[in-house]
């Protein structure tokens, strides 16, 4: 099963990414997880220690891929570079989890054709049509990334929405966006909720769209948040919330092999 996350900043997404990788990881599967957000904290919401550089800082590892020094004018690189032995080189791993981290692009000069733009893609490629593991990307806030494309192949587009008219406008615009891609499986998982016309008002406002679940709001997640441990070691009741999600989704243990 291949999962993107998505939605407003703040709505509580990479939360959420993490939460549905321990579920997955606990029903036996092998999980990737993808922090493609540049404002990346999807390994200190895991609460793992380790030392881990982005993907696109490593400029080494680009250049001999695609065979372009990083940031260097050119036209001529390889746009299929290898990278299936990537996630077993690069990520950090903990049991049958594997994290990897894609990183920002920097520079006014670099264009959506550069070096590391291929590189990273082709990774996304390669883990969304090519693995058998369930793979989970922690996308961006908003919608620009699925103007690249670059999820066209997912299993199931999730966006977080927090009971707000920005965050709903901003499920739309995310909504609209899948549909012109013809993503096929699109939710949207209210969180944050703390009362009953709070999911009212998300069900009128996103009307059309599937809900796949709501997830009241703790205060213990945030507390957690400011002891630098996992949400779910303070709040237990936060994975059986979202383990009701997963089984919406079709994730079934290694004996249902359903993915």
């Amino acid at each position: 099963m291949k999962i993107a996350i998505s939605g407003k900043g703040g709505t509580g997404k990479t939360t959420i990414a993490a939460c549905l990788g321990v579920l997955f990881s606990k029903k036996g599967f092998r999980v990737i997880l993808i922090d493609a957000d540049p404002d990346s904290n999807l390994q200190t919401t895991l609460g793992w220690k380790g030392s881990i550089t982005p993907l696109v800082e490593m400029k080494h590892l680009i250049q001999e891929r695609t065979g372009v020094t990083p940031g260097e004018p050119t036209i001529i690189f390889s746009l299929n570079p290898k990278v299936d032995d990537i996630p077993e080189k690069y990520f950090l791993k903990k049991d049958n989890i594997l994290l990897g981290i894609m990183g920002t692009i920097r520079g006014g000069n670099l264009g959506c054709a550069c070096p590391e733009n291929a590189f990273l893609k082709a990774l996304l490629r390669h883990l969304i049509l090519r693995r058998e593991d369930v793979v989970i990307l922690d996308m961006e806030a908003g919608v620009e990334h699925l103007g690249r494309g670059v999820v066209a192949g997912i299993d199931w587009l999730l966006v977080t929405a927090e009971p707000g008219e920005k965050s709903v406008e901003t499920t739309l615009r995310i909504a609209k966006l899948a549909g012109d891609l013809k993503l096929k499986k699109i939710a949207v998982i209210g969180n944050k909720i703390e009362n009953k016309e709070e999911q009212l008002f998300l069900r009128n406002r996103l009307e059309g769209l599937e809900i796949i679940g709501f997830i009241p709001y703790f205060n213990t997640v945030k507390s957690a948040d400011t002891s630098g441990i996992p949400p779910w070691e303070k709040e237990p009741l936060l994975l059986e919330h979202i383990e009701k999600i997963v089984e919406k989704l079709g994730g079934k243990d290694e004996r249902g092999s359903k993915r």
